[in-house]
């Protein structure tokens, strides 16, 4: 049983009883705001049965793996090298295999995808499931708590053993700020990714056009890559679902024609090309170029590009579909197209900054622009999709302005899109576009995004991996060691980078940062504000028990995010009005994760002790059509209040007959003469709204 601060337990009249708004029976039923009962209980199975699961994995090449199955369009066009040897090429294409098997394979597929936070994937998923988890967050206001009885991690309270990083966390708040501070970072990388993706993509397969055309300008390759960005982009407002089906058979064109010209230039130029599979040749390549061929990493590290996706979007689809669209097309298929182009450019050394289409053979040349231009357009997509993600994310989570966020699906819950990111991103990425034309300074500055939100994801994952998953400390040690260690070096090489287009990613993420900072600060300044200034029900009383205070007729609500008392701007209204209307309720919306809300849980109500003064909480799920407005929302609150009450007459619970019946008539009184019109404001007194 929820009480509010200064409440006596006598004074609680009934626990929270949920009540469908549209009948007056006042059925009890189990408490929805206990765990994530009913979360569980609603959340749609995604990919029922086999034949679902593989039409999902179908559709996730439109969607997810756009960005890392077109990744060889700039590859070698972006790396630093002069005058190359066969052993510098089987060296670079061994550090191109295992950085596919590794972090593709072993990090993002096969463990990454399993520290998803109620289905989301992505950077800041991965902090949100630590804050619910373990006391690692700032703003407490959204944490989830467990059932009454249960540690955060399902065990009973007492017997759970927390780990001395769980405490080091809990303990030191600079450490948690750091935290945030490197969640808040890999969220504003993913979204410089999502607009660095579109444009590189987009302008190295629009550089088609000018090998059999010599005489076209490179201001009109960017315009043509302009116009098309713009085009991706209005396409968004229609949804993942209907974009996947629209860009998967795409995305199915290009997985399959590319491997095969990879295997053609294999039995053509180097037949012996895998034997570069062999992790001595990328000694040998480091240890024979020195510096050269550190710096080379900064390209290197552009074929894993898009795997940050493959995490974030985990919200549209689901584990399995992921995953097998990945082991089963996508990495084999990179395998044998990056052996292809090494293949011939072992045996054309000097055509590696020449691009994707030297690598083409004539007779297919044209067949195969077309795919690698509406490939490149798919690649977009999955960094845009996986930007909306980490978005509506940090929007729920208070560490974003709260813009506008659409689910275009009733079935999925991470399947979303945000009108005013969406035309941000569109500007931004037009204008890297024309102003960073060079398609190398975009490179560059796409290394330093790819590889450093790979290293935040290992850092975080680390801590998942100790504090929530218990993992041994041996395999928590291996896999941190491995992979902090190859991306610090993908890291360390980028940065070298930075005067030349690196810097971009990074003005890009001080302006979000800034204003992340800015919305976070604000909203923990208000909470604390709020929490130290609360009204508690003596303070209440003492307020309407002053000369002049009169409890007039009507109805008022007042919309507060305080759930443990009172909202502080209770005390400034009674204060300057000089009055309180009979029926006043605290109305707070409360979001959950599930496609719908159950009409008999939308509304949970209580009275708080008072006359006339309740509590309401509304609650509403990602598909639901919510109107905070009109005489449907004040007619549905004052139906479930009405059902509170008789419910508590037929339970016998406190309170008199006659001061229910009362009551009852004072609620009916005061929905009749609130004449609440949409937009204005109600004659019986204001709705007075927080926030």
């Amino acid at each position: 049983m929820e009480q509010p601060v200064g409440q006596p337990e006598a004074a609680v009249a009934v626990s929270e009883i949920g009540v469908d708004a549209g009948r007056s029976d006042g059925r009890r039923h189990h408490d929805p705001l206990d765990t994530r009962g009913s979360v569980s209980a609603h959340r749609p199975d995604k990919g029922k049965g086999r034949r679902a699961t593989l039409i999902l994995a179908y559709k996730t090449l439109g969607v997810v793996f756009g960005g890392l199955a077109t990744s060889p369009l700039y590859v070698y066009p972006s790396m630093p090298l002069s005058s190359p040897t066969e052993e510098d090429y089987l060296g670079i294409y061994s550090i191109m295999f295992w950085t596919l098997t590794l972090i593709g394979v072993v990090k993002y597929t096969g463990i990454a995808l399993k520290a998803d936070d109620q289905g989301e994937g992505g950077t800041f998923a991965l902090y949100s499931l630590l804050c619910r988890k373990v006391n690692v967050g700032i703003l407490h206001s959204k944490r989830v708590e467990s059932n009454s009885g249960v540690s955060q991690h399902g065990l009973p309270e007492g017997t759970e053993k927390r780990s001395r990083l769980e405490k080091f966390f809990e303990q030191s708040i600079v450490a948690r700020r750091v935290l945030l501070f490197i969640a808040i970072l890999g969220m504003c990388m993913i979204i410089g990714d999502g607009i660095l993706t579109p444009a590189i993509s987009v302008l190295s397969a629009m550089e088609g056009v000018r090998a059999p055309f010599p005489s076209v300008s490179k201001s009109l390759v960017e315009a043509l890559s302009a116009i098309v960005i713009v085009v991706l982009f209005l396409l968004q407002k229609f949804g993942t679902s209907k974009v996947s089906f629209l860009f998967s058979p795409i995305m199915g064109a290009w997985t399959l024609t590319t491997p095969l010209v990879g295997i053609y230039s294999i039995i053509k130029h180097y037949p012996s090309i895998f034997k570069a599979l062999s992790p001595h040749y990328i000694v040998h390549f480091l240890w024979r170029n020195g510096k050269k061929g550190w710096l080379s990493l900064g390209g290197t590290v552009l074929c894993i590009t898009g795997s940050e996706a493959l995490f974030a979007d985990l919200g549209h689809f689901n584990r399995a579909s992921i995953q097998i669209a990945f082991l089963c097309t996508i990495y084999p298929s990179l395998v044998l197209t990056y052996a292809g182009q090494t293949a011939y450019l072992i045996r054309h050394p000097n055509d590696h900054e020449d691009g994707f289409y030297k690598f083409i053979p004539g007779s297919i040349y044209w067949p195969m622009f077309v795919v690698a231009t509406l490939a490149a357009i798919v690649a977009s997509q999955s960094l845009i999709s996986a930007t909306f993600s980490v978005i509506k994310q940090s929007v729920v989570l208070d560490y974003f302005p709260r813009v506008k966020v659409v689910h275009t699906s009733p079935h999925k819950e991470g399947e979303v899109y945000s009108p005013e990111i969406n035309y941000i991103l569109m500007i931004l990425c037009v204008a890297v576009i024309l102003i960073f034309g060079d398609g190398k300074d975009i490179g560059n500055a796409f290394g330093v995004v790819v590889s450093l939100v790979m290293l935040i994801t290992t850092i975080l994952l680390t801590l998942v991996m100790i504090m929530i998953w218990r993992t041994p400390i041996v395999l928590v040690a291996l896999y941190f060691c491995v992979f902090f260690v190859m991306e610090g070096v993908y890291v360390s090489a980028v940065f070298m980078k930075i005067p030349e287009g690196g810097w971009i990613p990074f003005a890009i993420s001080i302006i979000l940062a800034f204003i992340m900072f800015g919305w976070f600060y604000g909203r923990q300044r208000k909470m604390d504000y709020e929490l130290t200034h609360k009204i508690n029900l003596d303070r209440l009383e003492t307020l309407l028990s002053e000369p002049g205070i009169q409890r007039v007729p009507g109805l008022c609500f007042f919309y507060t995010n305080i759930q443990d008392g009172l909202t502080p701007i209770l005390g400034h209204y009674i204060k300057n009005m000089r009055s309180l209307h009979k029926v006043t309720v605290f109305t707070t919306l409360r979001y959950l994760l599930v496609p719908k809300v159950a009409p008999h849980e939308r509304i949970i109500v209580r009275k708080l002790g008072l006359k006339g003064i309740y509590g309401c909480v509304i609650q509403y799920g990602y598909a639901d059509s919510l109107n905070h407005e009109g005489d449907d929302l004040v007619t549905q609150v004052t139906n479930a209040l009405i059902a509170h009450l008789q419910t508590c007459l037929s339970f016998s619970l406190p309170g008199s007959p006659v001061e229910v019946h009362q009551e009852v008539a004072y609620i009916e009184e005061a929905s009749r003469s609130c004449l609440y019109r949409r937009g204005k404001a109600c004659r019986c007194g204001p709705h007075t709204r927080e926030d």
